[in-house]
């Protein structure tokens, strides 16, 4: 009997003959379709003054095709970008109202089947007036450090209730949209300030904010900062200088502040330093300076390991924020390991790769993609099954929350689930190759003819069997829309 027959038979029937490993080969898609915790998100605020909660209907809406203000794509989309404006309580404690809201939105997003990127500020409009900046003048209208720290104190049950549908959390708090720039507060770093850089105390209240909310935060979700001086200082000292080292591969994914701090980059290929972002502030006994070349080397490097997202602000930057040849757009989100964007800003920046025909490859690619190449699979079984798959991840970076890796095996007659466990970190699945190798015992599975399926479930129990919450392959002919699972269209006789 022929490999080729022998495959066939034991896909229909069963294959009779010796037992044998049978290597079956998956054809990559090149489709646009949503994904958990990637991809461009869509922006939403939430003014304590004027609070508008969230709409399950269009949450649900943005899982299929969506144009939003000057977009000239469409994105599908499973996260939501939600800040919450304190603007009524920069004096006070948060009430128990606004709290109950928040929550709400929680609830919503969860039925909804997406997830949040939350940041937390007080003030997100700019006034005009006689001060250097012009079109920002002082006084911005945060909140000192003492009803800030209350604030991420009283949130904190909120984001421990609210783990499962949390993508990461954005520092915020601290000015104007919660940048850390624009402050009244914690050093004014502007033109507007003669000091125009952060001075040693303003670096230690920062930092204080920044580890009460990380001590706010669910331990296994990530914390973004603005720039990544903002890490450096928080994990080496206000006196850390800007070649302090980045984590390391041993450092990742351990729980520590180091591993959980990523970035978000607000002013994306806006600027040879990103209007700031890769600039040394400085501190009491040394000047502001641009270290461009140096903070974006630390940034490309930690970011193999933290989640990196954010925003475009500014198309005065092209064609360099364009697609190549001309500009470096794709390779900027290689090289810094973009997670996500906004797809509602800059439009001016982004619409440019539409007609630079690079948009749907970012589309694509922001974050992780799993293409499956080949399984190699034993054709009968009786007590010990291996499998060894090849995967490629196609996509820009790796997942940032740890989620479990099953193989399943499904009945064909009775349609039982029987689920193992591969022994392998997702978070770990960079750029490049993936091979997945599992040996599991059967002999306690009831004889019969069984379906190969790879499920990626969300690590909340909560979550684990929605499908929407389920990581699906670039592959043809493989999703299950209803369970979440993987087909790897191969059948096996557990003997």
């Amino acid at each position: 009997m022929s490999r080729t027959l022998c495959f066939a038979l034991l896909v229909i029937m069963g294959c009779q003959s010796t037992p044998q490993e049978i290597t079956v080969t998956y054809q990559e898609s090149a489709e646009d379709f949503p994904n958990p915790e990637r991809g461009f998100y869509h922006p939403t605020n939430a003014l304590a003054s004027k609070f508008e909660p969230l709409s399950e209907g269009v949450l649900k809406g943005y899982r299929s095709p969506t144009r939003k203000g000057k977009a000239e794509y469409d994105v599908v989309s499973t996260l939501i970008y939600r800040d919450f404006v304190l603007d009524n309580f920069t004096t006070q404690p948060l009430s128990e109202d606004f709290l109950t809201q928040i929550k709400t939105d929680f609830s919503t997003a969860r039925t909804a089947g997406v997830k949040l990127i939350p940041r937390f500020t007080y003030i997100v409009k700019t006034k005009k007036g006689n001060c250097p900046d012009v079109s920002i003048c002082p006084p911005y209208g945060d909140a000192p450090k003492n009803i800030v720290l209350g604030h991420i104190a009283q949130l904190k049950p909120v984001l421990h209730e609210n783990a499962d549908v949390i993508a990461f959390v954005q520092m915020g708090f601290i000015g104007i949209w919660g940048e850390n720039y624009y402050t009244d507060y914690f050093g004014d770093a502007s033109n507007n300030n003669h000091q125009k850089k952060l001075l040693d105390a303003n670096w230690q209240d920062r930092i204080d904010v920044l580890k009460a909310l990380l001590d706010a935060t669910p331990p296994e979700l990530m914390v973004q900062v603005r720039t990544p001086q903002i890490k450096q200082r928080q994990v080496y000292g206000i006196q850390a200088p800007v070649t302090s080292e980045p984590l390391t591969e041993n450092e990742a994914f351990n729980g520590t502040d180091k591993a959980r701090i990523g970035f978000h980059n607000d002013c994306f290929i806006s600027s040879p330093d990103d209007y700031g972002t890769f600039d040394d502030y400085g501190n009491s006994a040394t000047p502001r300076k641009s270290e461009t070349a140096t903070l974006r080397k630390y940034f490309a490097a930690d970011s193999r390991f933290v989640v990196v997202g954010g925003e475009t602000c500014s198309d005065d930057y092209s064609p360099e924020n364009d697609c190549g040849p001309a500009g470096h757009a794709e390779q900027e989100m290689k090289d810094m390991h973009y997670t996500y964007l906004n797809t509602s800003y800059n439009n001016d920046v982004n619409n440019d790769w539409v007609t630079g025909g690079c948009m749907e490859s970012i589309k694509r690619n922001l974050g992780y993609r799993f293409v499956l190449k080949t399984g190699v699979y034993p054709s009968a079984v009786s007590d010990s099954l291996k499998v060894k798959l090849s995967l490629e991840n196609v996509g820009y970076a790796s997942p940032v929350n740890a989620r479990p890796v099953e193989l399943i095996l499904r009945n064909v007659d009775d349609k039982s689930v029987h689920t193992f466990t591969f022994r392998t970190d997702i978070r770990k699945w960079y750029s490049g190759n993936v091979a997945l190798i599992g040996s599991f015992s059967v002999s306690t599975i009831p004889a019969g003819s069984y379906e190969l399926l790879l499920n990626f479930p969300d690590a909340h129990s909560a979550l684990a069997k929605r499908a929407e919450y389920s990581i699906r392959l670039s592959n043809h002919e493989v999703w299950e829309a209803e369970t979440g699972f993987n087909k790897l269209n191969f059948r096996i006789k557990v003997k």
